[in-house]
């Protein structure tokens, strides 16, 4: 049997994103994940050996050194068919440790670019850790087809080596956890203390200002003075924009916010509301787009790479320049207001949803993709 291995930093991404490629490939390969031990009750039930190394999400020299050195140690000991990595940091040690231990099938996956919104000196070195992803792996996966040529454009990766896996995204939706639910619409909300016939704005992510969180606290503060039942719910932790900044933003309004630090089971937010918003400046595919779209909520998003996949323009969605309030406050206007079009464009956004991307298209594809490239190596 074929070995498979999966290297990832925190436990939560593999969770998230490689379950059920882990679980679907267990049936043809030997499969183990590396990561780190934060959070590992997460990795319970995988079918899968699990190796816990001590990999710092942030920069840390000779952390960083001593883990390449163990990844090395493992490669070249377990002789691995597939190292297959995701995010930026652990990527970059397992494909130069992958490299140097003669791993023969080597594939990062590429979700977003930090240094998209950096300038200067620090853009450049940031860009050219990827470069050098690129450069050690043997394929390179993008999770959207704009994010891929993006990529080949700014000279990261080359034509060659750079796919998407079939229309994007890392795992695609599970229509069995996303879906339209009245019952769990009316008891979400009835927790959050929001009426049942008031309009939901919803945002699913990292309150920071990549993800344009100032940007949609502006937006709101006008709308939620122009219709007395919006609410705006966001979801997620708090980074460089905390919920404090956004109520003082939303000040008289504030009332009307509803915060959530962490869910584990965000389609029960994602059920209960009526419009999906991500104003966000860098996206390598927008997930949570796609998952609010299998629910049946249409979405409010930038027009930027990425997101382009996630949202077909006024089909599933209206989209608007990045860092355009005026814009932005516009759009969720127009979808609060036209019941019917907010309607239609949800039904459009589910069908697409799971016609596109579904999680067992999107696994199925990315298993045919190991057999090609571990049979042609």
């Amino acid at each position: 049997m074929k070995k498979l291995c999966y290297v990832a930093t925190i436990p939560a991404v593999v969770h998230a994103f490689l379950r059920v490629h882990i679980q679907t490939a267990a049936d043809k390969y030997e499969v183990t994940v590396i990561c780190n031990a934060a959070d590992k009750h997460l990795l319970e039930g995988l079918n899968a050996r699990l190796i816990l190394l001590p990999i710092e999400r942030k920069p840390s020299p000779l952390k960083d050194m001593l883990v390449l050195l163990q990844l090395f140690k493992l490669f070249r000991n377990q002789r691995f068919d597939i190292v297959h990595s995701i995010m930026p940091k652990t990527g970059m040690l397992a494909m130069i440790a992958a490299k140097l231990a003669r791993v023969p099938v080597r594939i990062h996956t590429f979700t977003g670019q930090v240094w998209v919104t950096k300038r200067g000196v620090q853009r450049d070195v940031l860009k050219w850790f990827d470069k050098l992803i690129g450069s050690f792996a043997t394929c390179a996966l993008a999770d959207s087809t704009s994010q891929r040529d993006f990529l080949v454009n700014e000279g990261v990766l080359s034509s060659s080596k750079a796919k998407v896996i079939g229309a994007g995204s890392i795992c695609g939706v599970d229509s069995s956890r996303f879906h339209p639910d009245m019952k769990s619409r009316q008891e979400t909300r009835l927790a959050l203390g929001i009426a049942q016939n008031s309009k939901v704005i919803l945002f699913v992510g990292r309150l920071n200002h990549d993800k344009g969180m100032l940007d949609l606290a502006a937006a709101f503060d006008t709308i939620a003075r122009q219709h007395p039942n919006v609410v705006l719910l966001l979801v997620g932790a708090q980074e460089d924009v905390p919920f404090s900044r956004i109520q003082e933003i939303c000040h008289a309004e504030r009332e009307r916010l509803r915060y959530i630090s962490f869910a584990s089971k965000p389609e029960h937010y994602m059920t209960a509301a009526d419009i999906f918003c991500l104003p966000s400046y860098r996206e390598g595919f927008g997930m949570t787009i796609i998952e609010a779209a299998a629910c049946g909520v249409p979405a409010v998003a930038s027009r930027i790479y990425g997101i382009t996949d996630a949202v077909a323009e006024d089909r599933t969605g209206l989209l608007i320049p990045a860092g355009d309030v005026t814009a932005l406050t516009q759009a969720l206007s127009r979808l609060l207001t036209d019941n019917e079009l907010r309607q239609q464009m949800g039904n459009e956004a589910r069908t697409r949803a799971l016609e596109l991307f579904s999680s067992e298209k999107i696994t199925r594809e990315l298993m045919a993709l190991y057999d090609r490239l571990s049979e042609t190596r």
